[in-house]
């Protein structure tokens, strides 16, 4: 996928297009791929589970506490229940990758 405009979105069917084009797989036959793995991630993450994709990168859930917010129109203090939040930390390979396409755009 040689995708390079600002603001681009990669779609599931973008991506199920890719895995038939590059891997051979009928279109319904990579479509189930990228669902079903996909569907890994996201179960192993309601798990509390590291999903790590070799130079790529992680993604993990993290729980935040409670915590007293501010609302920033009228400066009034908000309680912030504790909750979970999704992180990704991107691999080296995938920052250098990164950072190499944007020497190549200047």
């Amino acid at each position: 996928m040689g995708v390079h405009m600002a603001g681009h979105t990669v779609t599931r069917a973008q991506l199920s297009e890719s895995v038939y084009e590059e891997v051979g797989l009928s279109r319904n036959e990579s479509a189930e791929l990228v669902e079903s793995v996909l569907d890994e991630m996201i179960a192993a993450l309601a798990r509390g589970e590291m999903v790590k994709i070799s130079s790529f990168g992680s993604f993990s859930v993290r729980q935040k506490g409670r915590r007293v917010g501010r609302n920033p129109k009228t400066g009034d203090e908000v309680p912030i229940l504790p909750r979970k939040v999704l992180v990704f930390r991107p691999s080296h390979v995938l920052k250098n990758k990164i950072n190499a396409t944007l020497s190549d755009d200047a």
